[in-house]
């Protein structure tokens, strides 16, 4: 079933004919291992130009605002829309999602030098309140290169097919306040992602993944999008900004439409964050 729902190779042109973007290989690992990485998506000369819209973007945050704070900006700043619906990052989405699906979430998370910020063990799926589950993917596009001596993200291989995993309040350096219960995976089998800028990540919904400190002297960038199949409902009691942009396909209605903004670098107010359960006190 999760074949079905997560291994449609979606394709480009190349000469007058519709080619495979995603290879099988690539879509099997996708559906068995719960994620990819090392995808080019952007060159290095389209980077320079990123990064200038990055930090374009970083000026508008107010002095106590970290980069985590540019959270479903593209609801305001057409030029991060654009960067999210990138046709060489929807490409690779519509070869897991398959060819209906929309983008409704995006945050830049960076870490400074030497800095103690973690990301605990969690599942995206436990947060969101999206139903149905394993029909959504994360991007995570490199702004600069990304290992292990920089907080690269770590995921658990096939740890996504035991469904979600019952987490935990905690309190430490960690930028979320839920983390995995102990005993409910093994982190020794965690793999980094270790990326080039330009290059991206993509894993499923529900694969377990983190991301420790930064104890390098460089800067560890990166931007967030998500995008769910075109059946995925929110549950706007619980997240009533939700908002979706359908980006391929049909879109079958089952969300509120975002309006595309004209403005090239504009902030969004914090109360249209979408926010998740844990932030409610849902979970």
């Amino acid at each position: 079933m999760l074949r079905a729902k997560l291994a449609r190779t979606g394709t480009r042109k190349a000469k007058g004919k519709m080619m495979p973007t995603l290879t099988v290989g690539q879509t099997d690992q996708f559906v068995e291992r719960g994620y990819l990485r090392g995808l080019e998506v952007f060159s290095s000369s389209e980077m320079d130009g990123l990064r200038d819209g990055y930090h374009t973007l970083c000026g508008l945050l107010e002095p106590d605002e970290g980069p985590g704070a540019i959270r479903e900006w593209h609801m305001a700043s057409r030029w991060l829309y654009g960067v999210c619906s990138a046709p060489a990052l929807l490409d690779i989405v519509e070869g897991l999602l398959g060819q209906n699906f929309y983008m409704w979430g995006s945050q830049f998370f960076a870490k400074s030098p030497h800095s103690s910020t973690t990301v605990a063990w969690h599942q995206d799926g436990y947060y969101w309140p999206l139903e149905p589950l394993h029909e959504s993917v994360t991007a995570w596009l490199a702004f600069e290169d990304v290992d292990e001596a920089n907080g690269a993200m770590q995921v658990i291989p096939s740890s996504h097919r035991a469904g979600l995993l019952q987490h935990r309040k905690h309190i430490s350096e960690s930028v979320l306040t839920l983390e995995l219960q102990d005993g409910t995976f093994s982190a020794e089998d965690a793999v980094s992602l270790n990326l080039a800028s330009g290059q991206a990540s993509f894993h499923h919904d529900s694969i377990v993944h983190g991301s420790p400190a930064n104890a390098s002297d460089r800067e560890r960038v990166g931007l967030t999008v998500r995008y769910s199949r075109a059946n995925v409902r929110c549950d706007l009691s619980r997240a009533p900004q939700f908002r979706a942009y359908p980006l391929r396909g049909q879109d079958m209605g089952t969300n509120p439409v975002g309006e595309i903004p004209g403005i090239p670098f504009a902030r969004l107010s914090p109360e249209m964050h979408i926010r998740s359960l844990d932030e409610d006190g849902e979970r």
